[in-house]
């Protein structure tokens, strides 16, 4: 009786670029703020929050997100932008798929409880007019952080059996200009938070140690 043939699964390949970016229009952050979430768990448990005086500088400063030596917007805003490109190349490249094949990796720190991509910029407030949802309907001020000269540079790994470098160059380029991030971005029929790749930075293929490996380093011992 003959034995079957071995299954072979070989390893994921993958690779890892540095994709420089820069905007195209000002970033505006609006980071959930601390009093906003105390606000919602009192509510939650049924306890009036003290009414408190507005400080307009505590809420600019409240809605940025930082990192040790400068300021971050998150990781997670920037794969989804990239993702949601796929809308742009019809039925043959599906989202759910995209999820799977990038990774975007940004800096985790003690100061924020996710991870980051740093802003290179100096943010400023901005002051907003903005309609409050609900039965009110009522009108307020927004106090946030805007980027209005602003680059940053995104660490994606990507499957290579299923993506192209220039694939995903192509995505990260057409979810700055159709997606966007931050507050009032083209998703959110708004013109903010647009990027592009930059050309006067090069994209950097990282090499790493593993990409010579052939396989798992295995040993032998005896029982």
């Amino acid at each position: 009786m003959s034995e079957e043939p071995a299954i072979g699964i070989n390893k994921i390949a993958s690779e890892t670029m540095i994709v420089p970016i820069v905007g195209i229009t000002p970033l505006i952050v609006s980071k959930f703020s601390e009093k906003a979430k105390r606000k919602m768990l009192d509510a939650q448990q049924g306890r009036k929050s003290p009414k408190e005086i507005r400080d307009p500088n505590a809420d600019y400063e409240a809605s940025l997100y930082r990192l040790p030596d400068g300021y971050g917007f998150p990781t997670t805003a920037f794969k989804l932008a990239t993702v949601g490109a796929a809308r742009f190349y019809g039925k043959d490249v599906q989202m759910t798929s995209l999820r799977q094949f990038l990774w975007f990796a940004g800096e985790m720190s003690d100061i924020e409880s996710q991870s980051l991509v740093r802003i290179d910029g100096e943010p400023k407030m901005r002051e907003d007019y903005v309609r409050l949802a609900g039965p009110s309907r009522g009108a307020d001020l927004r106090y946030r952080g805007e980027f209005r000269d602003w680059q940053a540079a995104l660490r994606i790994t990507y499957v290579t059996s299923s993506l192209s470098r220039e694939s995903v160059l192509s995505l990260v380029d057409a979810g700055g200009m159709g997606v966007g991030v931050g507050e009032w971005r083209p998703e959110r029929k708004g013109d903010f938070g647009v990027y592009e790749i930059d050309e006067d930075r090069p994209v950097q293929i990282v090499k790493t140690k593993a990409d010579a490996r052939k396989a798992w380093r295995t040993v032998e011992v005896d029982e």
